[in-house]
């Protein structure tokens, strides 16, 4: 049996299941969509946002991109962005990364990846602007994953920074903003910071006086 072949036995198995635990679990999905959660987290297969969550599908709109970045001119990003807060009206957004971060790891050396370069520039700023902190620390491994956390943290305030995020702010009171790290080790989440809405930006310049 091919591999793709298997996924499409065992979708056939996991909705014969569902079916038979809830008849109208197919219907209702259909019919609605209003999750609590915009998840923004990283492409690593190895960290599914439902499993770890034990969440069910309408539960967490999802977007996922190598290393969980919020990147203002990604327009990919941007437009799940605003779905989720003006459409969906999600109430938190979190930014989930997790130790060892294949991403991260490459944006801390000095290796060319081809097109991904641009990509990983970005958290080669987060670096660049915390690079006393990181190089201090005294392996490898302790400097990855600070910066993965340093870079999570950042993110979340790319998301504070939007126009989408601050109109919501201030028009609704809302999305709690919430950055998160996983750890491939135990399976356990770990909070790293929160921004409930209206929080002062921590650099003013960013904080839109004119919205309404």
């Amino acid at each position: 049996m091919n591999t793709y072949d298997r996924l499409l036995l065992e979708n056939k198995a996991w909705a014969k299941e569902k079916v038979v635990e809830d008849p109208q679990f197919f219907e209702r999905l259909v019919n609605v969509q209003r999750p609590e959660f915009l998840w923004i987290g990283c492409s690593d297969s190895r960290v599914p946002p439902d499993q770890i969550t034990q969440t069910q599908p309408g539960e967490i709109f999802i977007h996922r991109n190598i290393a969980n970045l919020v990147v203002h001119t990604d327009l990919n990003m941007l437009s799940v962005l605003q779905y989720a807060v003006e459409v969906l009206e999600v109430k938190h957004i979190i930014v989930c990364g997790h130790y060892g971060c294949g991403g991260v790891k490459a944006a801390l050396s000095r290796h060319s990846y081809g097109i991904i370069n641009k990509w990983l520039r970005n958290i080669k700023d987060v670096y660049r602007l915390n690079s006393a902190e990181i190089d201090a620390l005294s392996t490898e491994d302790e400097q990855v994953n600070r910066l993965i956390e340093l870079n999570i943290q950042s993110q979340v305030l790319n998301l504070a920074e939007t126009s989408i995020v601050q109109t919501a702010w201030k028009r609704h009171n809302r999305p709690h903003l919430h950055g998160w790290v996983y750890d491939l080790h135990d399976g356990l989440i770990r909070t790293l910071m929160d921004m409930p809405a209206n929080t002062p930006l921590p650099y003013p310049i960013y904080q839109f006086d004119n919205l309404v």
